[in-house]
């Protein structure tokens, strides 16, 4: 992968992640930091919203547990300054589908929380999506880089505010196993493999993963093919510009079979992995003190949610470093929520305009789980310094990222529980060895849906 000045800052961003976990130990943890305490209601509103006394709104998004909890408490906000009244409801992750259904019975949600780029073009296309408003593009571009603007349009119409970012490029890890095991966070793909070998050889099983969502598996894929490949080819298999049966899919397949075709090496082996759902694939590694089912677990920054579920503290207990480099850089995953409006309501157009402001985002930044694309939200609003950082690190990388590469993609195969690129890998943990049926499964299911919805 080529090197530049653009990737080496994006990298030495996302390394200094390591950096702050490290520092919050000698300051006593997340309880230590001095950071102000944040409010969940802005004293200083900084953008201004209508009154919008018996309006009724439905929201709709996939959050539940922690994150539905969080968010209700944005909603709630919203309602406390506009008058307007907000209902939510947590869908499945295929939410078209279920956008589609209650457009077809003539009673859509008036916004939605969107998990994939792709979903926001289908939604346009099909003509359900409302182009944003004036107000809520003010403040998009007060707010928000050209990237994360850009992400939310098509076709140069802007439709979409992002709310709720993700760097997807984190690995967890419990501090007592990694200290009883002697070992310090790897940075190369071999130094993980090497850790997890001498984490096992200490008794405790070195990877737990969420195989019972696909979308887990995908993260996997995504950042060993962008280490390894590099973002030009990345960008190429994401728009489908090359096939999933090109070489550099193959060696990407290859690298993760180092690992996944090593069952002692990942919690309960593939056949528990693909039964363990991705909150309890935190929790796992987090509980049992110094013998827990497994010492390190991969994903976004969203896994500190899950933590919380725990009697571990991030900064102390539980710590994160970047995704080890496959290749000749780490690499930098990024996924998000976007908000579009589906109807022509006003609340639904302030609504978005709200989400668009660091107001919003304060407020669930202070409960934690969250990380914000925001650049005008103030670092103190969130609870610790480690979540701190993986937010200055986000907007330190600018547009030197590349977004979650299944989101991009038709949800048919790349957001689809059971189906598609989802299915494809949960096929392969379970078989590793199969890279070449895999590779023709994806490029198989990958070519029918860009050709049925792309």
């Amino acid at each position: 992968m080529r090197t530049t000045a653009r990737n080496r800052r994006t990298v030495a961003a996302f390394a200094a992640i390591g950096a702050l976990a490290l520092t919050l130990a000698g300051c006593g943890g997340s309880e230590g930091a001095s950071a102000p305490e944040a409010s969940t209601e802005p004293t200083r509103p900084s953008v201004a919203l209508p009154r919008l006394e018996g309006q009724r709104l439905q929201v709709v998004a996939v959050w539940t547990g922690p994150e539905q909890e969080a968010f209700t408490k944005v909603l709630k906000e919203f309602e406390r300054r506009t008058g307007a009244r907000v209902s939510y409801v947590p869908t499945q992750d295929a939410m078209l589908n279920y956008i589609g259904t209650k457009i077809a019975g003539g009673s859509p949600p008036d916004v939605a929380m969107l998990q994939q780029v792709g979903a926001l073009r289908q939604a346009v296309e099909r003509k359900w999506a409302k182009p944003a408003g004036a107000d809520a593009k003010a403040q998009l571009a007060r707010n928000y880089s050209q990237g994360w603007r850009d992400l939310g349009a098509v076709d140069g119409t802007q439709y979409g505010v992002y709310f709720k970012a993700a760097n997807k490029s984190l690995i967890w890890y419990n501090t007592a196993v990694f200290d009883n095991a002697g070992v310090s966070e790897p940075k190369t793909w071999k130094e993980l493999l090497a850790t997890a070998e001498t984490i096992s050889a200490s008794g405790v099983t070195p990877v737990s993963i969420g195989g019972a969502d696909g979308w887990t598996l995908t993260d996997w894929f995504e950042n060993v093919y962008l280490s390894q490949a590099g973002p030009e080819k990345y960008d190429q298999l994401a728009r489908h510009g090359v096939k999933w049966t090109d070489p550099s899919v193959t060696r990407a397949l290859t690298t993760l079979a180092e690992l996944f075709g090593r069952p002692e090496l990942i919690a309960g082996g593939a056949a528990g992995a693909l039964q363990t759902e991705f909150p309890a694939s935190v929790t796992q590694t987090f509980t049992g003190g110094d013998q827990p089912k497994a010492a390190m677990v991969f994903e976004g920054d969203f896994v500190s949610v899950n933590i919380a579920q725990t009697e571990a503290k991030v900064g102390t207990d539980a710590k994160v470093f970047p995704f080890p480099a496959v290749g000749g850089d780490a690499p930098v995953v990024t996924g998000g929520d976007v908000a579009v409006a589906l109807t022509d309501k006003p609340a639904a157009q302030a609504l978005l305009t709200f989400l668009a402001s660091p107001d919003a985002a304060a407020v669930w930044a202070a409960e934690g789980g969250f990380l914000s694309p925001n650049r005008s939200l103030d670092p103190a609003a969130y609870p610790d310094d480690v979540q701190r950082g993986i937010a200055k690190a986000l907007l330190d990388a600018g547009d030197d990222f590349r977004f979650d590469m299944s989101d991009q993609m038709p949800q048919s195969f790349g957001g689809t529980p059971g189906k598609g690129e989802w299915k494809a890998l949960q096929d392969f943990l379970k078989n590793p060895k199969d890279i070449a049926g895999t590779q023709a499964r994806l490029e198989a299911d990958a070519a029918k849906a860009y050709r049925n919805e792309g």
